[in-house]
């Protein structure tokens, strides 16, 4: 009978088996590391939302307590303002100065006419004697005349100019000055009349209490 020559089967090297070990422990780093990046863009993304919620809330609560405010107010009678162009109405907390438009701006000019300038001078005096460092607005109307957009962009200049002027010569601290232009979306009188759109156009800052 023959001999048979039967040899075991070799094993895999070791190598190989420590090669398939270390490929496993990178996939797993690998996904365990993805996770990871999930969770912090998660985190990042609800933080960013509720800072954005808070944001809005603080925006709404100060707008409705700006849209409490009476710009009708009965007429208020400051010792201060003298000029009889310059209305005044509000109390202790508030107060809203109006002027016609014709008084600081030239027809279609959002340029503060010279003439201006002393009736700006009384309300930053009040301004700064009964409301120091509370908050300003700029209202700006304008008639319907011409488009709406035409009017929202001149209402919009105009009250640039007024606020630019306050804080260069009036000492009043920009960060408190905030433009609202209105332009031809809240008319005071018939735009139908000459006499009307005379009332419509018109500028009125709003100071309260800080």
């Amino acid at each position: 009978m023959a001999d048979l020559d039967v040899q075991p089967k070799s094993g895999r090297p070791w190598w190989l088996w420590l090669l398939l070990a270390l490929i496993g422990l990178a996939l797993l780093f690998f996904l365990l590391r993805g996770c990871d990046r999930e969770e912090e863009v998660d985190t990042t993304t609800t933080t960013t939302e509720t800072t954005t919620q808070t944001s809005t809330a603080a925006e709404v609560d100060d707008d409705d307590d700006w849209n409490s405010l009476d710009l009708n107010a009965p007429v208020a009678a400051y010792d201060e303002i003298t000029d009889k162009d310059i209305e005044v109405r509000g109390n202790e907390n508030y107060a809203v100065y109006t002027m016609d438009e014709t008084i600081l701006f030239g027809s279609d000019k959002a340029a503060i006419q010279p003439a201006a300038a002393d009736k700006l001078k009384q309300v930053a005096a009040s301004i700064n004697k009964r409301f120091a460092g509370g908050q300003v607005r700029v209202y700006g109307y304008t008639d319907a005349q011409g488009s709406a957009s035409y009017n929202k962009e001149l209402a919009e200049e105009r009250t640039r100019a007024v606020q630019t002027w306050l804080v260069d010569n009036g000492d009043v601290n920009k960060d408190n000055v905030t433009l609202h232009p209105v332009g031809e979306s809240n008319p005071v009188a018939s735009n139908a009349t000459a006499e009307g759109r005379q009332q419509n156009r018109r500028v009125q800052i709003v100071v309260r209490k800080s």
